[in-house]
């Protein structure tokens, strides 16, 4: 097996091949790839992100489709996120784990966590806020914030079923996820055929989304943010690529322990440090935090603003609330898949302080800057013409200039965080597609990070749409399934919330 050393090494070696030709061809490439996506395959990402008009604005339909069955699952299990949610963090933090036990799994509840918060808090964290309030205002921050608790019972359902219908190999590797759930237990239902075929689409979508999104759009904004950060010249991306593919294959090669132990370090510093840099934002300007709040309140409700006020900032909360946490996408329940469990339902629990943090608390914060920083206020678009990334490192920069260097830090550990998440994510689709295996498995990782390389040096906006619409394809697949496969996790929460109230689900500290 390859060491941490030695995998290492073999990414630089290939990295460095791979960076060379394409620094050497990078625009030529740019054009025919984009070209290829735009012509061929242009009509999925339109079909997948195709948005009606409401109140002067448009609302992707596929939004909407996470949002239905946020608020379905929370009516149906009776607002759980909220009743049990102390459980969840008792679960968590291992009030409730024996530490004598030998449960099927491969990392903790904490592991799992935080694997799955790596995947979901990233660039969208600061880019998809920013571009939020640019067009909704402050007011989207308060229908961020609703969409977020909504979106917990998503995260619980799907990840309850990610552990209950896992695959554990004689090696003692899980392998779960919607594929699994999908396949076994709508066949359980009698709905075998339609369990395949969702199981199967399910799959290629999110080995598609692992590539672009989880990937090669990870890889890009980390690069600009450097080059833009430190004033670096253009046409060295494959650098970054070179150095951001070592380190990712020195990680993925050995599988998701080792996956868990550097996303179990890397989230809490990287969002610790974020949430730090936005309470200093926040303290430094206390005085205007009372007006910051009532702008978001305010906006939540009022009509004003070109952008449909009132219907505007909903929309833009919605969005960034269901594309940030990925509620109901599918993607977390292959990480909390592999959770040392033999309860399903405790690591349901564990899921859903996902877009509690993803959303809630990180998200917020983030809308908390840019309101404070003002640099949004006034008719919209912005005076300043600002949005995305740009409004959040300008409302950064307004209090401290120096700023600028932490958050590109920032953005870098998101990145990688990400990708790191997401290459689990997309093996998990291709082994159940082309079979488990080492083989298969070091094929997967080396394309991954041939991709990461592929990413930084060079451009296309063709090929990040499509692939972000393959990762919200994953949610219409998933969604279908999950209303099928509702019952089940509700029998499960009943014998779970049973135990628990017996004593029979023990508490160690």
């Amino acid at each position: 097996m390859l060491n941490r050393l030695s995998a290492f090494r073999l990414a630089v070696v290939t990295a460095t091949l791979l960076g060379v030709v394409t620094s050497a061809s990078a625009q030529g490439i740019d054009a025919a790839v984009d070209k290829f996506f735009n012509d061929y395959l242009g009509w999925f990402a339109a079909l997948i992100f195709t948005s009606v008009p409401v109140g002067g604005t448009a609302f992707p339909l596929i939004a909407g489709w996470l949002l239905v069955a946020a608020l379905v699952f929370t009516l149906y299990f009776g607002f759980l996120q909220f009743r049990k949610f102390k459980l969840a963090v008792d679960i968590v933090s291992g009030r409730y784990t024996d530490p004598n036990s030998k449960h099927e799994g491969e990392v903790s509840h904490f592991q799992a966590l935080a694997t799955a918060l790596s995947g979901t808090v990233g660039l969208g964290n600061i880019a998809g806020v920013g571009a939020a309030l640019a067009i909704g205002g402050p007011g989207a921050t308060f229908w961020m914030i609703m969409v977020g608790f909504l979106g917990m019972a998503s995260k619980f359902t799907e990840c309850t079923l990610g552990v209950k219908y896992r695959t554990v190999l004689p090696s003692g590797v899980v392998s779960g996820g919607p594929m699994y759930y999908l396949s076994r237990g709508l066949a359980e239902r009698g709905m075998g055929g339609l369990g395949k075929f969702l199981a199967a689409a399910f799959a290629i979508m999110v080995i598609l989304g692992a590539l672009g999104g989880g990937n090669m759009f990870q890889g890009n904004q980390a690069n600009a943010m450097i080059v833009q950060t430190f004033g670096l010249p253009d046409g060295y991306g494959w650098v970054t690529g070179l150095i951001l593919a070592a380190f990712v294959f020195s990680v993925i090669v050995g599988g998701m322990p080792s996956i868990a132990s550097v996303t179990s370090k890397l989230v809490p510093i990287m969002a610790v440090m974020y949430i730090a840099m936005s309470i200093i934002v926040i303290v430094m300007n206390i005085g205007q935090l009372g007006a910051a709040l009532s702008a978001i309140i305010d906006g939540a409700f009022t009509a004003e603003g070109v952008a449909g006020g009132f219907i505007g900032a909903l929309i833009q909360g919605l969005k960034r609330a269901t594309f940030s946490n990925e509620a109901g996408v599918g993607s977390a329940a292959i990480a909390h898949s592999a959770v040392k469990t033999n309860e399903p339902v405790t690591e349901g629990l564990v899921s859903l302080l996902e877009p509690f943090i993803d959303t809630v608390i990180i998200c917020t914060m983030t809308a908390l800057v840019i309101t404070i920083a003002g640099l949004n206020t006034g008719p919209y678009p912005n005076p300043q013409g600002l949005t995305g990334v740009n409004l959040t490192a300008a409302s950064f920069q307004a209090t401290f200039d120096w700023f600028r260097y932490p958050l590109a830090l920032a953005v870098l550990m998101f990145a990688v965080s990400t990708m790191i998440s997401w290459s689990y994510y997309g093996l998990k689709g291709w082994t159940y597609l082309f079979g488990e295996g080492r083989t298969n498995e070091l094929i997967y990782k080396a394309m991954f990070c041939v991709f990461v390389v592929i990413g930084c040096s060079i451009g296309f906006s063709a090929v990040i749409d499509f692939s972000d619409a393959a990762i919200f394809a994953m949610g219409i697949f998933n969604i279908i399934g999950l209303y099928f496969l509702m019952p089940i996790v509700k029998a499960e929460l009943a014998k779970f919330l049973a135990k628990v109230d017996s004593g029979e689900f023990k508490r160690y500290t």
